[in-house]
């Protein structure tokens, strides 16, 4: 086939370079070597788009309808899967993930059409709701890895009662999702980028959001056994609740090893030290901490098993929203849980003005409030330095405007959180960060341009459907962070 010779003529053309050899690219000036790895990474890229099309046509040629023939089957593959995977040889992981990608691109150019509709030109298809999705991944804007975050976390939009497809709103719902998404591509990590995939999908779809939480109570478990060197092992199953609660019983006991909040008070500095300077791992600190707990049981002394901070899960509900989210990390949580916990430790009010910006108090205080730190957590959703995962309650609350240089006031929309490293990375090496008014909060950095610092959270992410949306508000997501700016989805 031409176009198959062209393909290997082009490869070959690059191959010489590819196999360059450690003592060839030790030689390149830094630039150069900067160019080498670029080149590598645009040519891989290429080479995963042209994987995950063919896994999509493989898929397609290997239907189950296609029994012992299909393309798959014919060389004696169970399915598409395995055939890419002996192919690639790649890990059967990365194999189903390319053809998850391969199908969702081939449902993109070539949408279904109805049993017996006639072939007229007037005749328009809705494209998928992915589509968008699928143009920037064979434009190269974005990864496999990347697109596949999104997809998976997103899911698609439920379908509806006795097995209707899903309704236009809906799909337009996650078109404008998977947009809001690619936007994101630059500030999260794939693991980040998937977890706010699943967060809006959960908003989108709070029935869905509730099944699955119970799905994931329901599923919960323990199990302990001997292997044949007599060593015990244990196995948890996590629901939901249960996680975030351990997650944080641990992360309050080794939060000075993680780089945690600094200490302020002498008594709880020298407390932090101290389990700075155990020998134990933290594997051994954690273990002996469940242990602890478990033992202890209600009758705990706090103050000695969690140091200074009471371990809990804080849900963040925002008013007439249909899921809560945990402050840490942003998964959903169903009414029904939030409502339960709520009657267990109660609830605290933080209003927010229409830029997310809560609670004022000017210069009468130095320190953030309690309030005002649940208000940036709200709002920033963890550290906001550019590819930093950093949950909120890891993270210190940092004055746009010093205290003493500037002048500056103990205001939420005059602050921001940045986790302990880059909190001092700010301070000691030249970087600042402004904001004018209301809008975006900026990075200097000492070389190079100004970046955009984006929250984290989707919950600044509000879909309104043409049903609810005011006329002059238009329809889609609205940010009220980015409120005023003139950037809002229309």
């Amino acid at each position: 086939m031409d176009l198959l010779a062209e393909f290997a003529q082009r490869i070959g053309a690059v191959t010489a370079l590819a196999s360059a050899g450690v003592e060839e690219v030790s030689g390149f000036d830094d630039d150069d070597v900067v160019r080498f790895i670029a080149l590598g990474v645009q040519l891989a890229q290429a080479g995963e788009r042209m994987s995950t099309v063919g896994a999509g046509v493989v898929a397609a040629r290997s239907g189950r309808e296609a029994g012992h023939d299909g393309l798959a089957q014919s060389r004696g593959h169970r399915n598409a899967t395995s055939l890419v995977q002996e192919l690639s040889g790649s890990a059967r992981g990365d194999a189903a993930k390319r053809v998850r990608l391969g199908e969702a691109l081939l449902e993109a150019a070539t949408p279904p059409r109805a049993s017996g509709e006639p072939l007229d030109e007037e005749v328009v298809i809705a494209a998928p709701w992915h589509s968008v999705v699928d143009a920037a991944l064979m434009d190269g804007r974005i990864t496999t890895a990347q697109a596949d975050a999104i997809l998976r976390g997103l899911d698609g939009p439920p379908v509806e009662p006795g097995g209707q497809a899903a309704t236009t709103d809906a799909v337009e719902a996650w078109r404008l999702a998977s947009e809001q998404l690619l936007d994101e591509v630059a500030v999260r990590t794939v693991e980040d980028l998937a977890a706010a995939a699943r967060q809006i999908r959960d908003r989108l779809d709070p029935t869905g959001a509730e099944a699955r939480y119970l799905a994931r109570h329901d599923a919960r478990s323990f199990r302990m056994w001997t292997d044949e060197q007599g060593v015990r092992h244990a196995r948890i199953r996590f629901d939901d609740h249960g996680a975030a609660w351990v997650r944080a019983m641990i992360d309050a006991a080794l939060r000075p090893r993680r780089g945690g909040p600094r200490f302020v008070d002498p008594d709880e500095a020298a407390a932090a030290q101290q389990l700075i300077d155990d020998p134990r791992t933290n594997e051994q600190l954690a273990y002996d901490l469940v242990l602890d707990v478990l033992t202890a049981g209600a009758t705990a002394q706090e103050e000695k098993v969690f140091g200074a901070r009471r371990p809990g899960a804080r849900i963040v509900l925002v008013k007439d929203d249909p899921v809560g989210h945990l402050e840490d990390g942003g998964d959903a949580v169903p009414t029904i849980a939030v409502e339960q916990e709520i009657c267990g430790s109660g609830a605290v009010e933080v209003v927010v003005d229409s830029c997310g910006n809560p609670l004022d108090v000017g210069r009468e205080q130095r320190l953030f409030t309690p309030k005002q730190r649940i208000a940036l957590a709200l709002r920033d959703g963890g550290c906001v330095w550019p590819g930093c995962t950093m949950p909120a309650s890891y993270c210190e609350a940092h004055h746009i405007d010093e205290w003493k240089a500037h002048g500056g006031r103990t205001d939420v929309d005059r602050g921001l959180l940045l986790c302990r490293y880059h909190h001092m990375n700010l301070h000691h090496r030249g970087h600042r960060i402004r904001r004018d008014g209301k809008g975006p909060l900026t990075l200097h950095p000492p070389h190079g341009p100004p970046r955009e610092l984006r929250s984290k959270p989707p919950l600044r992410w509000r879909w309104e459907p043409p049903s609810r949306a005011d006329a002059s508000a238009g329809t889609g997501f609205i940010d009220p962070l980015r409120k005023g700016r003139g950037d809002e989805p229309q």
